[in-house]
This record gives C-alpha cells, sequence and structure tokens, in this order.
C-alpha cells in the first residue's frame, strides 16, 4: 500500500491540474518526520481556473484562494496536513523544501529552476504526510545549469536586472516593466524565464503568465 500511495496522489494531483513538484522526508525545520509533496500549477491550470469561484467572485488572492481550497481538498482525501508558501508571516520555507527535494537547483540568477518547469515553476502548497512513502528517484543527479550554455537565464532579461550570483535587482526590472519595451514581458511573463531551456516544459499560458506579471508588478 506504501509504494501505491505516491501514484495515487500524483493521479489526484493531475486531476485537480496541479503537479507533483517533488517530494522528500524532511528531517529538520519546521515540518519533520513523513513525507512532504510538494504542489505546483501545470500547463492545464489556468482554464479551469478562470472557472472557478475564487477568479470570479472579485476578492483579493484569486490564486492564493484556489489553492488554499483544492490543496485542503487534496489534504483530506490522504489524511495529509497542508502548508502554503502564502499566509504568513511566518512563512513555510518552500525555496528550501524544493531544494531538499533534488528537482529544484538555484539557478546562475539565483532563481529556482526545476527539472520539468524550468523558471516557470508555481508551487501553491505541500501535503505533509504523516507516514514515509516511498517517493520517486529525482529525474536528474544533478543540477543542469554548469551544463546550460546559454545562460538564458542572465542574459536574456532585458532590464540586466538578473545577475551572475545576484541578487535580483528588482528596483530595475519594476523600472523597464514601466516602459514601452517592458510591454513584452508584462504580456507573456518574464522574457529571461521563458527562455531557460526548461520552461518549456510548464506549458503555462500567455494568460497566466500575464496575471503573474500584472500581480508583482501592481502599485
Amino acid at each position: 500500500m506504501n509504494c501505491d500511495i505516491y501514484s495515487q496522489i500524483e493521479a489526484a494531483t493531475q486531476a485537480a491540474h496541479l503537479a507533483v513538484y517533488g517530494a522528500f522526508h524532511p528531517s529538520t525545520g519546521p515540518v519533520t518526520g513523513g513525507t512532504i509533496i510538494l504542489l505546483g500549477t501545470d500547463g492545464s491550470f489556468w482554464q479551469p481556473f478562470t472557472r472557478s469561484p475564487e477568479w470570479n467572485d472579485g476578492q483579493p488572492d484569486p490564486i492564493d484562494r484556489w489553492s488554499t481550497r483544492v490543496v485542503t481538498e487534496l489534504a483530506n482525501r490522504f489524511t495529509a496536513q497542508t502548508h502554503f508558501p502564502f499566509g504568513g508571516p511566518p512563512f513555510k520555507p518552500f525555496v528550501q523544501w524544493a531544494l531538499a527535494s533534488g528537482r529544484a537547483f538555484t539557478s546562475p540568477s539565483q532563481l529556482l529552476v526545476h527539472d520539468e518547469m524550468g523558471l516557470m515553476l508555481s508551487y501553491r502548497g505541500a501535503l505533509h504526510l504523516a507516514d514515509k512513502i516511498d517517493i520517486p528517484v529525482p529525474r536528474l543527479a544533478q543540477s543542469p545549469c554548469p551544463d546550460c550554455t546559454i545562460k538564458a537565464c542572465i542574459y536574456s532579461c532585458p532590464a540586466s536586472a538578473l545577475v551572475d550570483g545576484g541578487p535580483y535587482q528588482v528596483a530595475s526590472c519594476h523600472k523597464h516593466l514601466d516602459t514601452a519595451k517592458g510591454q513584452d514581458c508584462m504580456d507573456f511573463g518574464c522574457l529571461a524565464r521563458r527562455r531557460c531551456p526548461l520552461s518549456v516544459g510548464a506549458a503555462r499560458s500567455d494568460a497566466q503568465s500575464a496575471h503573474h506579471m500584472r500581480y508583482f508588478h501592481a502599485p
């Protein structure tokens, strides 16, 4: 039964228009023991989401509220506790959890890069199971970034806001987005994130990317 739980969670997550972004057995930090399964959006997320009550009720933070509802439903189904990357402080250490899963890495620009979603990753929650279940070996044995020849996460940024080793120059990014040249990023998502060779795996819609950019660049 233990071997089958992960595949059951993966199937239920996919049916909810999310994806399993990784899993690990936590031994340190605010949550220990059992198994943490990290969930994020997949390429099928946007259209069903725009039909949801959270999107259509006109209230703030529709994606966070949708995530709370859907991830909680999954947790109830599998007798798990929920954790979310929003709603703090204090905030749960999702960056550290992502790295611990072995499926996300620190890119040269210091942004997280996922083995399937590239730089277009969006963690929406986590399930914490009391039992230590069997989980798959990560797809990549190590970060793909050292072997990347184009370094799009650095050299594609039109604002030069992403630099090797960081830090992220947030003010330069916002200044660029206020210009006509910044409209491409506003309409289709961060150019540097899109140009990462792994980002094609996210299959993210332009409408979803535009929503995230409006949220990020709100006055």
